[in-house]
């Protein structure tokens, strides 16, 4: 008893594996997702912090201080105006423009925290709303390499700050100093842990932002490259087709053609025998009928046209049934697990296989019944074309026919099992990728 392809598939086996690496894969980008945009909101602050700062600081004097203290606004407004200004433009042209063009130098750095310090300091003899703007020091210290220099940065940002806010230089009491140095000295160290934690952990990070760029280019590359290699298979099958129909012309048209001459040649020298003469056009008219036959046949194979009004499981019932009906052999088609679309060319691909494994069961099998299992495993699909004739001996299955049908799956990223006994029937079997319309696993819709 002939028994179908594909039978003992379970279509959900061996799918776990590849869904826990899925599922890893979707975690780890996830985190570096995360990871890439806290370093975003960290560059968003490092150049928003000063100017933000800044602004508070001057809407404060301007707004409340100035005119508090009844002086007009010349000469001390524009005197701090004008530091306002300067301070602006040291931010913009030390610390805004370098790094939004990923140029800050450790030295260039350095040498801006010591001028937005001074800056600092002169605006803070004005008022002491510019403490605020002071606090921008401490962003920049975290710009500082190597990270001593950070931690260093954090102590004098802090002694600017501090010193000015408790006056440290006008009451120099032990008190004062007392509370002063332990101000200094804790915010310095929390600080300083922060500065330390980032100069270690910021460089990986930025790595793998960067492997990130690289992968999302790689992918971009990828699909490039997907769209030639889908090119070249289309090249591919056209040029397996022009051999497949090549050698077919010649297995069937030119040795039918053959044929009718030979038949109509003896016919031509027998025509003083009326009976001999009768029996070789009834041969050569049985030749003529059979090669039109290939011909049509040939002809309908360049397009499946069945493909152009359905799907591939729909386009094999209608081939084994019509091929049925031509000879005279039982068909089934059973199509098992979930159907998902596919890709033009593997539906093309698969559709060939079986049209040229039927032909094959008909010219040599001698088969009393053909199976055609189409299985959808979600990775792959796989199909089978089974027959219970007389089959063939190891190393029997090298016929153009079988070779066209290799090269054509291979093409597309499948392979052909061809497996017969004498006496056992046949079984071709091709396996391909689960490949969607738009280039993708068909597995991947449905997420």
């Amino acid at each position: 008893m002939m028994r179908d392809a594909g039978a003992d598939e379970r279509p959900g086996s061996g799918t776990l594996e590849p869904a826990l690496v899925h599922e890893a894969e979707t975690a780890h980008r996830s985190r570096l997702a995360w990871r890439q945009e806290q370093l975003r909101v960290w560059d968003l602050l490092q150049l928003v912090t000063p100017w933000l700062l800044l602004t508070v600081s001057t809407a404060i004097y301007f707004a409340r201080v100035l005119p508090a203290s009844g002086a007009p606004f010349w000469p001390e407004g524009a005197t701090v105006a004008g530091l306002v200004a300067v301070s602006a433009t040291w931010v913009l042209f030390g610390q805004t423009l370098p790094l939004r063009r990923r140029a800050l130098r450790p030295v260039q750095a350095g040498v801006y925290l010591v001028g937005l310090l001074a800056l600092c300091v002169a605006l803070m003899t004005y008022s002491d709303a510019f403490l605020v703007f002071t606090v921008a020091g401490f962003f920049q210290a975290y710009l500082l390499r190597p990270w001593p220099v950070g931690v260093l940065g954090v102590l004098v940002t802090s002694v600017v700050l501090n010193g000015s806010a408790m006056r440290v230089g006008e009451d120099p009491s032990p008190d004062v100093l007392a509370e002063f140095l332990l101000i200094v000295a804790v915010q310095t160290a929390a600080i300083g842990v922060g500065i330390l934690l980032t100069a270690r952990s910021e460089p990986e990070e930025r790595r793998r932002e960067q492997l990130v760029e690289r992968l999302e280019a790689a992918l971009h590359e990828n699909a490039g490259l997907h769209a030639q290699l889908v090119a070249q298979a289309r090249e591919s099958g056209a040029q397996d087709e022009r051999q497949r129909l090549a050698g077919e012309i010649h297995d069937t048209l030119a040795q039918g053609l053959a044929g009718i001459i030979t038949q109509l040649q003896a016919a031509e020298r027998s025509a003083s025998v009326q009976g001999e003469t009768e029996e070789h056009v009834a041969r050569a008219l049985r030749l003529a009928r059979s090669s039109l036959t290939e011909a049509r046949r040939s002809v309908q194979a360049l397009a499946p046209q069945e493909l152009g009004r359905a799907h591939l499981p729909d386009a094999l019932r209608t081939l084994a049934e019509r091929w049925s009906e031509d000879q005279g052999i039982g068909a089934r088609v059973e199509v098992t697990g979930t159907r998902e679309p596919l890709s033009p060319a593997i539906e093309v691909s698969l559709f060939r296989v079986a049209q040229e494994s039927l032909t094959n069961v008909a010219k040599h099998a001698e088969a009393s019944r053909v199976g055609v299992t189409l299985s959808y495993t979600g990775t792959e699909v796989l199909l089978d074309v089974r027959d219970d004739g007389r089959g063939f001996a190891s190393g029997g299955g090298t016929g153009f026919g079988l070779t066209s049908m290799r090269q054509r799956i291979r093409g597309v990223g499948g392979h052909v099992e061809v497996q017969s006994a004498p006496g056992e029937g046949t079984s071709v079997s091709a396996r391909v990728p689960a490949i969607a319309p738009g280039g993708t696993r068909a597995e991947e819709i449905d997420r």
